[in-house]
């Protein structure tokens, strides 16, 4: 989705904004917002039907009313539609012009988490690899990317990411680009609040015993007591997992198997200056979106589907854009 109420141009560099004290909100904020932003579109694997059984992930159960999780051979397969219950967007100081919509992460395009997770003989950084696409995900349905954006910058750090850590992609896809560390504060602290693409458990900011974090490699994990690796989530960089300890398959800069999101329309550009200020939900799949913007408070009130958005650009004087725009195949 793009769109330009401002009359300036969007395309310049994104320069890193000052350290924001916001990760208070990103560890505590978070638990709380409109369960109505779910409106949940998740229908049956029929694919996988003959060879699949719904699974018990730890984690996952807290929010078994939005997610669904089915063993499949060697994989866990996670279905949502990619929106969490908390809100979202705003404080998002450096926009990229893409809004919330569902996702069919369903059935053949469903998230794939390994049963049984394997250490690599070579682990791959993220600090190089995997700009593109997800390298975990959130317990709660919703796709982690890389903490570094596809420029190489600190996302979190150049004020393109909202109050719980998350922003929308190209295809306005909400996904963090942080550990959703306010998660914890729902599964408890025995219970992971992601997981890896490898398969590897991501714990928040303690112990399931409750015991202090230290020694983190690399990759923001370690091995316990019994000798198993799992993650952590952290308020510093890597922020969540840096790459992965386990082994994983990378095809074109990302993780595969991954879903397709599936865009809309041609991708948004930055929006110098603009700060989002409010995001609700005011109908079925129906949102509007305000933001700040030389002085004037501007709207984007859409309507989306699976299929089709339609969007209303409300100015500061009340003048309306429409446009509607059809999901591109995935």
């Amino acid at each position: 989705m793009s769109h330009d109420l401002s009359g300036s141009g969007h395309g310049h560099e994104i320069h890193h904004l000052p350290e924001l004290d916001r990760r208070s909100l990103l560890v505590g904020a978070g638990a709380v917002g409109s369960l109505g932003l779910l409106s949940m579109l998740l229908k049956p694997a029929s694919a996988f039907a003959a060879t699949s059984s719904t699974a018990a992930l730890p984690g996952f159960a807290a929010f078994a009313s939005s997610v669904k999780v089915i063993r499949s051979g060697n994989y866990y397969l996670v279905e949502s539609n990619g929106l969490p219950s908390h809100n979202m967007m705003v404080g998002i100081k450096s926009w990229q012009q893409q809004v919330p919509t569902i996702k069919d992460y369903t059935g053949t395009n469903a998230w794939s988490i390994p049963t049984t997770p394997v250490i690599s003989k070579a682990p791959i950084s993220a600090k190089n690899h995997f700009f593109r696409g997800a390298i975990a995900l959130a317990v709660n349905g919703v796709p982690i990317f890389n903490a570094l954006n596809n420029r190489g910058d600190d996302a979190y750090l150049a004020g393109e990411l909202d109050d719980w850590g998350g922003h929308c992609g190209k295809a306005d896809d909400y996904h963090y680009h942080v550990a959703p560390l306010h998660l914890q504060s729902i599964v408890g602290r025995t219970a992971p609040i992601a997981y890896a693409l490898d398969g590897f458990p991501i714990y928040g900011s303690t112990e399931p015993d409750g015991a202090k974090v230290i020694g983190l490699d690399e990759f923001n994990g370690h091995f316990d007591k019994k000798k198993k690796y799992h993650y952590h989530g952290t308020s510093s960089y890597p922020y969540i997992n840096g790459g992965f300890k386990g082994v994983v398959s990378e095809v074109d800069g990302q993780v595969s198997p991954q879903p397709s999101a599936g865009a809309y329309g041609p991708a948004g550009e930055p929006l110098r200056g603009a700060t989002i200020t409010g995001f609700q939900k005011v109908g079925d799949n129906h949102y509007d979106l305000a933001y700040t913007l030389n002085g004037g408070t501007y709207h984007v009130n859409y309507t989306a589907t699976l299929d089709r958005m339609t969007v209303a650009f409300i100015d500061p004087q009340g003048n309306v854009r429409n446009e509607v725009y059809q999901r591109k195949a995935r």
